[in-house]
């Protein structure tokens, strides 16, 4: 571990950061009461696309001022909608263990791209954030069924398990990309990583 990551500035932001999995829930809540269940293209697309505003909402308030809502809010609702909709019509609005881990995979794609494009340009090597969202959102919806949440309702979003193991793994990922500075501008924590020309 560097010296970076575990200062005091890390352990505050990232706590913050983590403790943003409460937004899971209530984007989970949101997106079933306008799409309903996830088994349909128009479910998952509509159920996405407010599940992903209400959660970037959340990811921009938690994340200390370096995302910026204006980017991050819409990116979240329009990744979201488009990669639920991709990755439940690819299993077949499944909910098997299996299923489910290759829809989160299949959002995280799409999710990934759309989050990564509303983060500073000059972040270097922030497409690594694209690469990792497949990866964190298949292990969302895996740990949320092996907790034994009722995942056959057919969620447009994993449950508190799910939730905390993302956040707590992505909080990490975002403090190298984008290290907390106490700064009021979401570009200026980019400099540590800026590539040079």
């Amino acid at each position: 571990m560097t010296r970076s990551a575990a200062s005091p500035a890390f352990l505050r932001s990232w706590l913050v950061w983590t403790a943003g999995f409460l937004f899971f829930p209530l984007a989970g809540l949101a997106g079933t009461a306008v799409g309903g269940r996830v088994d349909g293209p128009i479910a998952a697309l509509l159920g996405g696309l407010v599940a992903g505003l209400v959660l970037g909402a959340g990811q921009a308030l938690v994340s200390g001022r370096r995302l910026d809502p204006r980017l991050w809010i819409p990116a979240t609702g329009i990744g979201m909608g488009g990669g639920l909709l991709l990755g439940a019509s690819a299993v077949g609005y499944g909910t098997s263990l299996g299923e489910l881990a290759v829809m989160g995979a299949l959002t995280g794609v799409v999710l990934g791209v759309a989050q990564t494009l509303a983060l500073p340009r000059q972040i270097h090597l922030r497409w690594a954030w694209a690469a990792a969202m497949p990866v964190l959102w298949a292990l969302g919806w895996t740990v949320t069924t092996l907790g034994g949440i009722s995942v056959d309702n057919q969620f447009t979003i994993f449950g508190a398990y799910g939730a905390v193991t993302f956040s707590a793994l992505s909080g990490v990922l975002l403090h190298y990309l984008l290290p907390h500075r106490g700064t009021t501008d979401p570009t200026s924590a980019a400099a540590p990583h800026v590539a040079k020309a």
